[in-house]
C-alpha cells in the first residue's frame, strides 16, 4: 500500500470549503484535472461516481463511492472500478476549521498497483502528486473569492430547432475534425480519440476582431443519449475553468438541440486584458457574447447539415 497527503491553507470558512468538495458534479469546473463526473446514486450520505480526469497527460475513467459527513466535514472516497495499472484507490477530504476563519484542506490517498512494478508506482505516485496539487490550489482560489462566486461564475444555453433526424445532429457534433471545413469560425482544429468516446481536441477559433484564439478541451460522447460533454483544459485567458455539454432531445418531429456553458472569470485578468477600471459585469457580459456567438453558430449549421441530409434523402 502506498500513501499521499497533500494541504493547503485555505481562506475561507471550512464550511464554505467543505460545500465545494461536496459538491462533486460542479468539480469539473472548479479543479483542473477534473474532466466530468456524472452522479449515478445519492442518498444524501453515500453517493457513487462516474469520474473522468486527466492523469499525466492521459484522460482516465473510473467508478467511485464516496460518503459525505459534513459535521465532521469529512468525505471518504473509494474507488470501485480503477483503471490500470491502478489495483484499488481510497482516501480522503479533511477540512479542518483554523483561526481567523480560515481552514486547511488535506487530501489523503492509499493505493496499490498491480504486480507492484516499479515504473507503474512512479506513474501512480506522479499522477497522485500533480493531481492532487491542481485540485488544491484550484479549491484554494476558488474558496478565496467565495463571498464574489456569484459574479465570477456564469452559466449559460443557446438552443435550435431541427426539423430532422436527432441522429443527424449529434453526427455533425460528434465530427469535429470536419469542423474547419464547414464552421467559418474554426481555423484549425485537431483531434484524436485514443478511446471510443474520449475525444482530446485542440481547436483555433477566429474572434470578430480578426484574431484568432487556441483553446483545448477534451470531450466525452455519450452516443445512445446523444450528448457530448466538454472541459476546456486550456481555456480563454479571461476563464479559470470552463464546462460545457451539446445535448440533442429528439421528439415526433424532430429534435432539439441544446448548447450548455459554465465558466468561471479569472478576476485577476480582466484588468489585466479587457483594459483598467474594466467591471466584472462587463467581463461576464463579453464572455457571454463571445462563447454564444460560436454556439449559435455551430447551432445553426448542425439545424442546416441534418435537414438538408433530410431533404437530399
Amino acid at each position: 500500500m502506498h500513501h499521499t497527503s497533500h494541504s493547503v491553507e485555505v481562506d475561507a470558512g471550512a464550511g464554505v470549503v467543505y460545500g465545494l468538495i461536496a459538491d462533486a458534479v460542479r468539480l469539473p469546473l472548479f479543479s483542473p484535472p477534473h474532466v466530468h463526473v456524472e452522479r449515478l446514486e445519492f442518498d444524501g450520505t453515500r453517493e457513487r461516481l462516474r469520474m473522468w480526469a486527466t492523469a499525466n497527460g492521459e484522460v482516465r475513467s473510473w467508478i467511485s463511492e464516496r460518503v459525505q459527513d459534513p459535521r465532521a466535514r469529512r468525505i471518504e472516497f473509494c474507488q470501485t472500478l480503477p483503471q490500470a495499472p491502478v489495483e484499488s484507490m481510497s482516501g480522503a477530504w479533511i477540512v479542518e476549521e483554523r483561526p481567523g476563519g480560515t481552514s486547511r484542506l488535506t487530501l489523503l490517498h492509499d493505493f496499490t498497483v498491480v504486480g507492484d512494478h516499479p515504473g507503474d508506482v512512479a506513474w501512480a505516485e506522479l499522477a497522485c502528486e500533480t493531481n492532487s496539487r491542481a485540485e488544491l490550489a484550484g479549491l484554494q482560489r476558488l474558496a478565496a473569492c467565495w463571498t464574489r462566486l456569484d459574479d465570477l461564475v456564469l452559466s449559460f444555453e443557446s438552443s435550435v430547432r431541427v426539423r430532422g433526424g436527432a441522429e443527424l445532429v449529434y453526427d455533425f457534433l460528434y465530427q469535429a475534425d470536419d469542423w474547419p471545413h464547414l464552421i467559418p469560425h474554426v481555423t484549425r482544429l485537431d483531434l484524436t480519440e485514443d478511446s471510443p468516446g474520449v475525444q482530446v481536441m485542440s481547436m483555433e477559433t477566429m474572434d470578430v476582431a480578426g484574431g484568432t484564439r487556441a483553446t483545448e478541451s477534451v470531450r466525452i460522447c455519450f452516443p445512445h443519449a446523444e450528448r457530448i460533454v466538454h472541459k476546456q483544459t486550456v481555456p480563454h485567458p479571461l476563464l479559470a475553468g470552463h464546462t460545457g455539454e451539446w445535448s440533442v432531445v429528439p421528439d415526433e418531429t424532430g429534435a432539439t438541440v441544446v448548447s450548455q456553458h459554465s465558466v468561471v472569470l479569472r478576476e485577476e485578468a480582466v484588468e489585466r486584458i479587457l483594459g483598467p477600471g474594466t467591471r466584472l459585469a462587463t467581463a461576464r457580459r463579453l464572455v457571454r457574447e463571445e462563447i454564444g456567438r460560436g454556439s449559435r453558430a455551430t447551432l445553426e449549421l448542425a439545424k442546416n447539415y441534418a435537414e438538408s441530409a433530410i431533404r437530399v434523402l
